[in-house]
């Protein structure tokens, strides 16, 4: 059956070959019988105007190419509309591909999946600033040394891709401090110092680190990471647990669950997604079913909404 797609791409992911990839899914989708529509501009905000527009005129499907910032754009733009959400996982991380089970680094594979997937309907999480304005994600959202390290980053204009980020890493990790938070879930307070809080809907970030290894996208939870105070050299031995997940086991590691969750401390600008997100405090809150994805069929059908865990 033939169906209306919006398609955005990132030229930059995949090592820059983002757009060489675009075309290739856009020429797959066209062979298989459908209408592609490129809604891709040169800036992010624009491309992301332009697909609201389609997704206001009644588009079937939007499809992303790119990474996690890619698909961070499509669970905004396609949160709590009835337009289902293709990714085309083409970037360093993706996390959010990987956590449904979606093909990585495979165009072809993907966007087949907006001719044989499947809707699953997925989790998202949402921020209300104080002006009504409303963002989402669907991934993790980090808001402790992870958060420090990739605001140092964002201010360098070289190296680009991981190398950046690792020697903004190097620089922060001997000057970083545990902080004093207030974690608030479902109404419940909890005051702490800590050096890593996370909140999630998925279960990794960066690449792959397992930073939340029970989060489900479909339970109609938030999970919290609290890594509380710990010294440096304690801080080094622990975090590389994180790309298992077994880090959860150590004593100094809280996890909590909830559906509403306020996080509170001074200076840090929180990223979700791998996207620079919103400064402290703020409130999250999950929205069960928010979000519909085309997943490959036969994978894990979506739990009921809400249901707990």
């Amino acid at each position: 059956m033939s169906t209306r797609i919006g398609l955005v791409v990132n030229p930059t992911s995949g090592k820059s070959r983002g757009m060489a990839l675009g075309l290739e899914v856009a020429a797959r989708m066209r062979a298989a019988g459908h209408e592609v529509l490129d809604l891709s501009d040169e800036s992010y905000d624009a491309a992301r105007d332009r697909a609201l527009g389609a997704i206001a005129q009644g588009i079937d499907v939007l499809a992303v190419v790119g990474g996690d910032g890619m698909a961070h754009l499509g669970i905004n733009l396609a949160a709590e509309t009835k337009t289902p959400l293709a990714l085309v996982a083409a970037g360093t991380g993706n996390d959010i591909a990987r956590g449904l089970g979606l093909p990585v680094h495979d165009p072809v594979r993907a966007a087949d999946l907006v001719t044989t997937g499947v809707p699953r309907t997925i989790d998202a999480i949402r921020h209300v600033d104080e002006h009504g304005n409303q963002r989402w994600f669907g991934g993790v959202l980090g808001a402790g040394f992870d958060a420090v390290v990739n605001e140092r980053a964002n201010t360098w204009p070289w190296p680009k891709g991981q190398l950046r980020y690792t020697l903004a890493l190097l620089r922060e990790l001997p000057l970083f401090k545990a902080i004093p938070y207030v974690v608030t879930v479902d109404g419940v307070r909890h005051e702490t110092r800590a050096m890593l809080v996370a909140v999630g809907n998925g279960p990794s970030y960066g690449g792959g680190m397992q930073v939340l290894p029970d989060a489900q996208m479909d339970d109609g939870l938030l999970d919290v990471l609290v890594l509380r105070e710990i010294s440096t050299l304690e801080f080094l031995r622990v975090f590389p647990k994180v790309f298992k997940g077994t880090h959860v086991s150590h004593p100094a590691v809280e996890v909590l669950r909830g559906r509403q969750v306020t996080l509170e401390a001074d200076g840090i600008v929180a990223y979700a997604d791998g996207e620079r997100f919103a400064q402290l405090p703020m409130t999250l809150e999950v929205v069960p079913g928010a979000l519909t994805v085309l997943v490959p069929a036969g994978s894990r059908a979506s739990s009921a909404p809400g249901h707990g865990r």
